[in-house]
């Protein structure tokens, strides 16, 4: 069971939640770039690699028998900051047509760069599928 934390008084976020609260099994998924299951790139587009890094939390989820309500952390690490800011409308639409419309705590933090050199994106999730 899921419980969204969202203290009393605070504005309500969008896009993530302050806290959650979980019990169950854990699944960790390790951080997820924006290639296919082969290892390869089909695209050096931001919101491409997004799509596609989100496609592969929700396989390695669904092959721990966990869904995308099961998240309760995303940590978002991208190469440009501005690329992510200035296509949050699409980088938004593409979540909740992959993850849906459950928000666990995220942080989102831009780094010099990812291992693989084509990665604009990379992220690592963990959920908590309830007992």
């Amino acid at each position: 069971m899921h419980e969204i934390i969202q203290p009393e008084g605070w504005a309500k976020p969008i896009g993530y939640s302050n806290g959650i609260s979980a019990r169950g099994r854990i699944v960790q998924v390790g951080g997820q770039i924006g290639w296919d299951e082969q290892c390869q790139f089909h695209s050096d587009d931001f919101v491409d690699q997004v799509r596609q890094t989100l496609t592969n939390i929700v396989t390695v989820l669904a092959a721990a028998d966990a869904k995308p309500e099961h998240l309760i952390q995303m940590t978002w690490y991208f190469t440009d900051r501005d690329a992510y800011r200035s296509r949050m409308r699409e980088v938004g639409e593409v979540y909740r047509a992959i993850i849906g419309r459950h928000f666990p705590p995220m942080a989102a933090v831009q780094v010099v760069a990812l291992m693989e050199d084509r990665a604009k994106v990379e992220i690592q999730a963990l959920a908590v599928v309830p007992d």
